[in-house]
């Protein structure tokens, strides 16, 4: 079997409110480029990379000399092909890869007629547990519908949530309000549900003192892990000798290098496996290895996933032993999705892992043209900018925080959010 044809498509799907988080928001919508990799019988290969937009188009358009008249099989050639660790010095193409990987899987899937988790060592569980995903939100400019803003909204959403979908984890992501305010809104969060887990994660935007001190006020509390309380390896080391909660992170420990140093000189004592950040399915599973041999815990991360890379989330989950913890997704947040059937449903907390031939998910041709439509009318959005605050910019550590008094009008058009 060969490569026959490349093919990559920029969608926008709406989301039920824009997103905040300490470097800006999703602005109402994801963007999210979908990959198709053809060969020579027919068989088509799904994959998916999150934002980009022309650019990634071009970028995997120019990835096609590389891959055409390639065995999808062969999956290490097609690594070094693409993400050679000296040659990305100059072109890193590791989420990329990722996409053309989960596409590559899905082929060799579909043509033995097997999920991809029994390519993967086999499943050890049916199911994938999940958390909330709880963001700070700006209303829905359509609608005017879904603030989240104050400790009630937190709570009045998280409870919805809880009961429609099952969730009985609940991660909070900050990092846009004062630290003393998130505080104050987590510890409803913990009142609310006194029995489920928590997590908080300010995306590294609080100094070492301010996550050292916040760390000590949620001690008590029934937490699974503080994730990216603050930048840099060396700064989540003193935090972790001064706060008794584990530390975790999807941004400081994302390639082998960095896995190396943690376990040579330990910051982080949760792994959070992003199938798109690591490069791919395959090497998130090296990297659980890993983390088996030296005893540290692992979780499936979120990069803001529509249904094509939430099967990779699942397959992953699946075939982890030491999977302790539950998986995060934005994927509540959508609207819609552009895989048949629908979005995947969650019962009690968890989505079921898919058992037809390949990643189990197909594509609803009408949807993707829809969405694609859409991202051509409306275009892209500045993921490190907040609509609601025109001159605002992150810091990191951040000292300019939102205010939470003030109800917001973000004053994004209103087709950016249908």
């Amino acid at each position: 079997m060969k490569i026959t044809d490349l093919i990559a498509t920029t969608v926008t799907v709406p989301l039920e409110a824009p997103l905040r988080h300490s470097n800006g928001a999703h602005w109402g919508r994801f963007v999210r480029t979908i990959v198709e990799v053809h060969t020579d019988e027919g068989i088509i290969g799904l994959g998916e990379m999150g934002g980009g937009g022309e650019s990634a188009e071009q970028a995997f358009h120019g990835l096609k000399s590389y891959l055409v008249g390639h065995d999808p099989f062969q999956l290490e050639e097609l690594r070094f092909k693409i993400c050679n660790p000296t040659a990305s010095l100059y072109n890193n193409r590791t989420q990329m890869h990722a996409a053309i990987e989960f596409a590559c899987l899905d082929i060799m899937g579909q043509k033995l007629g097997v999920p991809v988790y029994k390519l993967l060592g086999g499943k050890v569980r049916d199911t994938v547990p999940f958390a909330s995903y709880l963001f700070f939100r700006l209303p829905n400019e359509v609608n005017g519908c879904g603030e989240v803003r104050t400790a009630e909204q937190l709570v009045a959403h998280a409870s919805e949530l809880k009961q429609k979908h099952g969730f009985t984890v609940h991660k909070l992501k900050g990092g846009v309000f004062h630290p003393e305010y998130e505080l104050a809104c987590y510890q409803e969060l913990a009142r609310a549900f006194p029995k489920d887990q928590l997590r908080y994660d300010p995306n590294a935007a609080l100094s070492v003192e301010e996550a050292i001190w916040f760390g000590k006020q949620i001690e008590h509390l029934n937490n699974d892990y503080l994730e990216d309380p603050t930048w840099g390896l060396n700064g989540n080391r003193r935090v972790r000798s001064m706060v008794s909660l584990p530390l975790a992170t999807n941004t400081l420990v994302v390639n082998f290098e960095q896995l190396a140093q943690n376990i040579l000189n330990p910051s982080i004592d949760v792994i959070l496996l992003d199938t798109t950040f690591w490069g791919g399915i395959r090497p998130c599973i090296k990297a659980a290895s890993v983390c088996e041999t030296f005893q540290l815990s692992v979780a499936v991360h979120s990069s803001g996933e529509l249904g094509i890379q939430l099967a990779t989330m699942l397959h992953l989950g699946a075939v982890l032993p030491n999977l302790t913890f539950a998986a995060d997704a934005h994927y509540h947040h959508l609207q819609d999705d552009i895989i048949e059937g629908g979005k995947l449903q969650y019962v009690d907390g968890a989505i079921r892992v898919p058992e037809t031939p390949g990643l189990g998910v197909q594509l609803n041709r009408d949807k993707l043209e829809e969405y694609a439509a859409l991202y051509r009318e409306v275009g892209g959005y500045a993921y490190d900018r907040d609509p609601s605050r025109k001159e605002w910019f992150p810091l990191i550590p951040n000292t300019k925080w939102a205010d939470p008094s003030v109800g917001f009008n973000c004053e994004v058009p209103v087709q950016h959010a249908r």
